[in-house]
């Protein structure tokens, strides 16, 4: 084989179609666009529009709220963390917080902190910092004989529950 001789395999490149050539390209005279009405004229962007019908992302109910501010945490379930310390990738005697998680390979970011929930079972005693922990979590690190410990988030206020005298009024 020669560089002269090198070519595409047969139909790789097809040429493209240039309409309102004549009636003998087969997309001649209309151009494709069909016959008369608004679509068939050019500058026309009608994203969404039904003809004057009501359309359907305006027929559809709104409601709640998405925060654009809002918190994302990384999951992390105890179950994969006693997987990662049975591969060796963490120790458990060493301090484990979101950083050591992302250089263990255990979480990809830690984004805006460590949420650990309780799926799975925890053999290993650690010691592990994270922005929030569930009950079932905290129970079976302590179980295991470790500790949670919660760090404060950044933009993150933990609400105090309501006292009894302000819950009646």
């Amino acid at each position: 084989m020669k560089l002269n001789e090198l070519r595409d395999n047969p139909g790789a490149r097809k040429p493209k179609t240039r309409v309102g050539r004549g009636i003998g390209s087969g997309k001649g005279k209309t151009g494709g666009r069909g016959v008369k009405g608004q679509k068939s004229r050019s500058g026309v962007a009608i994203r969404a529009f039904e003809g004057g019908q009501m359309p359907l992302h305006m027929r559809m109910p709104k409601r709640g709220f998405n925060n654009p501010n809002r918190s994302r945490f990384a999951e992390l379930n105890i179950g994969v963390l006693q997987a990662a310390i049975d591969d060796k990738k963490l120790d458990a005697k060493a301090l484990i917080n979101g950083e050591t998680l992302v250089e263990a390979g255990v979480l990809t970011r830690v984004r805006d902190g460590v949420r650990l929930l309780g799926k799975g079972t925890l053999k290993a005693r650690v010691n592990i910092e994270v922005a929030y922990a569930t009950k079932a979590a905290q129970a079976a690190v302590e179980k295991a004989g470790g500790s949670v410990s919660i760090v404060a988030v950044k933009g993150v206020t933990k609400k105090e529950p309501k006292s009894e005298k302000t819950a009646k009024k």
